[in-house]
């Protein structure tokens, strides 16, 4: 006997209506973004119904996060994609469909009555297979700079390849990887700066030593200035009127009144001297700078820069090594930024200030130069991409090969290690390896290309032993990706294939969905 022990609205998925209904949920969205796979992957157009904004982009974590989910299964393909974003930076894409994949064929065993925990016993079985296959094939040449220089060139073009900046792949793969060799090891992107202005076309873009502050420097100051000793603030410098809502003040004349006013003055003069009297020829503030302290700064000889955005200070103090004060009284205890020249460039039309020489060496601006604002913000998307992959291969520095090679290596190492395997457990295995030969298979059908023939060509091919045969997707045949050049990170793969595997199995183990009573709104 059933009985309801829930509240009027809520609602319960029992068995196989639960599993049912997160299958479709992780599936739609698997064939949701699967379009975008690859070198010859399509684009999705992201409008907002609230402001009518457009993204064009096919970077599946853009896609996800732009989204809104009815479906609990599908929100967790789109909470392991996040993952993929914050810990890699790519392969955000990859992740969703092998997941996706393996759940289909869940599905099917599950049709055969094989039991959900029996599955997932099978597909811990193959994971750690396709890891161990994955590791092994895994190359390192750390101790050859010029090697593993080419080796990051070659991920930055793999990258590359699927994104919008694919034309120019060659351009901005040498530029990423000389940006993340200026970090020296170390993966904070906040040092590399991306400034991206409308006007001219994609392969103008470049890199610049330093750091570029998109603000304008203020009135009789000088545009150019050698050993800058700077005082990065965020301070009001308006006239300091009482800052105190509905106040009031009652004068019962105007000479009172220009007594205020001059008291004002004084008191603004007063703060003037105690920032000039921090022995700097710089002064960046976060806020405005009013005409009277802006002119009382010029008269000492102090460079002023104001209402430069919180990011922008931010980032100024950590290239410059400044701290951002708020009082003046002891300047003693504020450290100030030191830059060897600030210069006023011209960047199309726009005037902009660059500094040279700052303290963080490894600091350095890409300036992104595109015909449409959808146009910059994919690219930069996809420049964001390569620099964190290029990052974290810098810390683990094993490569793979791409192009479905990687993935066909492990499917064949999980078929070696299903044959040794007793019981259902096997077909589990068997069926981790069909979902892996899945990326390659999405790769040629993006491309137009006969997946079915690649693909079992491809299997043919590892099974003789040429470990380094993938799908050359210009060509549209089996190549030799060593030779073509399709490097990926080690790192990347392996968090790929980990969370896909730990998300399918979340799924699998759902065998009841509960919706809580949906909370009333009040009338007002």
């Amino acid at each position: 006997m059933s009985m309801n022990i829930f509240g009027a609205e809520a609602t319960e998925e029992k068995a196989e209506n639960a599993r049912l209904s997160s299958f479709v949920g992780a599936l739609a969205l698997g064939d949701l973004v699967k379009s975008t796979l690859g070198p010859k992957g399509m684009n999705k157009i992201l409008q907002s119904a609230s402001s009518g904004e457009i993204n064009v982009t096919n970077d599946g974590a853009t896609i996800l996060k732009a989204i809104q989910l009815d479906n609990a299964a599908a929100k967790i393909l789109v909470n392991i994609s996040k993952v993929q974003d914050d810990e890699v930076g790519d392969g955000t894409t990859s992740v969703c469909v092998l997941a996706a994949e393996l759940l289909r064929e869940a599905e099917k065993l599950i049709a055969q009555k094989i039991h959900p925990q029996t599955i997932v016993e099978g597909y811990r079985l193959a994971s750690a297979a396709a890891l161990k296959a994955l590791e092994k094939a895994a190359v390192d040449h750390r101790q050859d700079p010029a090697q593993f220089r080419k080796d990051l060139f070659n991920i930055a073009r793999t990258t590359l390849s699927s994104k919008v900046l694919s034309q120019d792949k060659e351009h901005f793969s040498n530029l990423a990887v000389d940006a993340v060799l200026r970090l020296r090891g170390s993966t904070d992107l906040e040092h590399i700066q991306i400034i991206k202005k409308v006007g001219g076309k994609l392969e103008d873009s470049y890199l610049d030593e330093g750091f570029i502050l998109d603000k304008s420097i203020g009135v009789n100051c000088p545009k150019r200035l050698e050993n800058a000793k700077i005082l990065i603030a965020n301070t009001s410098m308006d006239t300091d009127k009482i800052k105190i809502f509905g106040a009031r003040v009652k004068v019962d004349g105007t000479g009172k009144l220009a007594e205020l006013e001059r008291a004002e003055r004084e008191k603004m003069k007063a703060k003037v001297d105690a920032i000039a009297s921090h022995g700097i020829n710089v002064f960046v503030n976060r806020q405005l700078i009013y005409n009277y302290p802006e002119s009382l700064l010029a008269e000492r000889g102090i460079l002023t820069i104001e209402h430069a955005d919180f990011e922008g200070v931010e980032r100024l103090s950590l290239v410059t090594g400044g701290e951002i004060a708020s009082t003046f009284d002891r300047p003693d205890l504020v450290t100030l930024g030191r830059c060897e020249l600030i210069e006023e460039i011209m960047i199309g039309e726009d005037k902009l200030i660059k500094f040279s020489g700052v303290a963080a060496g490894e600091a350095c601006t890409v300036v992104l130069r595109g015909s449409t604002n959808q146009m910059l913000d994919e690219a930069e998307r996809s420049l964001h991409d390569a620099l964190s992959v290029l990052s974290q291969t810098v810390k683990e520095t094993r490569v793979v090969l791409g192009g479905g090679c990687s993935e066909m290596l492990m499917s064949c190492a999980v078929e070696e290690e299903a044959r040794r395997t007793e019981g259902k457990r096997a077909i589990a295995a068997e069926a981790f390896s069909r979902a892996l030969r899945q990326i390659p298979t999405i790769l040629a059908d993006n491309a137009g290309y006969d997946s079915s023939d690649l693909v079992s060509r491809l299997r043919a091919a590892h099974y003789e032993g040429k470990n380094d045969a993938g799908l050359d997707m210009y060509e549209g045949q089996i190549g030799s990706m060593v030779k073509l050049g399709v490097t990926e990170s080690y790192k990347l793969k392996r968090q790929v294939v980990l969370s896909a595997t730990e998300a399918a199995e979340m799924i699998l183990r759902v065998d009841d969905i509960l919706r809580a009573t949906p909370r009333r709104r009040e009338a007002v």
